[in-house]
């Protein structure tokens, strides 16, 4: 699976104008689920990154963890994450998992994270969606858990 997270002050998405999700201080996470992912890759994913420590201590370090701030997370699926972008100009997805598959591995993964305690709110898998957010920092990282 591959996630692109990012460090926010807050953050909410909306489908056909209205709000569907939206959280304060935390996370935005943009999910993928590739072909040949798991549910234990959807799991070991959402552990990585309550565990990830890219917030700020007292001293303006980035010592914390999601999981030491409370903060929330806004999960997004994000189908584009597959782009592969090797030859032409035109982005293929052929490796992204097949709708069904990807729909159950996003919202495992939601799951997943509101089992370890973090408050999470979703958009809405294979709508079209806006996105708004603010960049805390910017902070952002990128995770694959096939590399």
């Amino acid at each position: 699976m591959r996630a692109l997270v990012q460090r926010v002050t807050q953050a909410r998405v909306e489908v056909a104008g209205d709000v569907i999700g939206q959280c304060g201080p935390g996370l935005m996470i943009l999910v993928c689920a590739m072909q040949g992912d798991t549910q234990a890759e959807a799991g070991a994913l959402a552990r990585k990154i309550h565990k990830l420590r890219i917030f700020r201590d007292d001293q303006g370090k980035m010592n914390l963890a999601l999981k030491d701030t409370g903060g929330a997370a806004l999960v997004v699926s994000q189908f584009t994450l597959a782009a592969d972008t090797r030859s032409g100009n035109r982005p293929g997805f052929s490796t992204a998992a097949a709708p069904d598959l990807g729909q159950a591995l996003y919202e495992h993964f939601a799951d997943s994270l509101r089992a370890l305690g973090v408050t999470v709110e979703t958009g809405q898998f294979g709508a079209e969606m806006a996105v708004h957010l603010v960049n805390d920092g910017p902070v952002t990282i990128w995770l694959d858990t096939a590399t």
